[in-house]
């Protein structure tokens, strides 16, 4: 399934670096694609989309 977050708090390549790496430690095989421009973060993923918000806060970022 498709989950589409918003993540106000990224600012630069690291941060949608940081977000997608501890996406990807959710779930290894997720798809993610990051706008850094409109902070949406896509992720085709068979995670909960609980799971992926508690990841995004794990590495400091807040999810809408």
């Amino acid at each position: 399934m498709t989950i589409e977050l918003k993540v106000p708090s990224m600012v630069c390549e690291g941060c949608v670096e940081t977000v997608a790496e501890s996406l990807q430690k959710v779930d290894s095989g997720a798809e993610v694609n990051i706008d850094l421009e409109t902070k949406v973060v896509k992720v085709e993923t068979e995670a909960s989309a609980d799971s992926l918000k508690q990841a995004i806060a794990a590495v400091g970022h807040t999810v809408e």
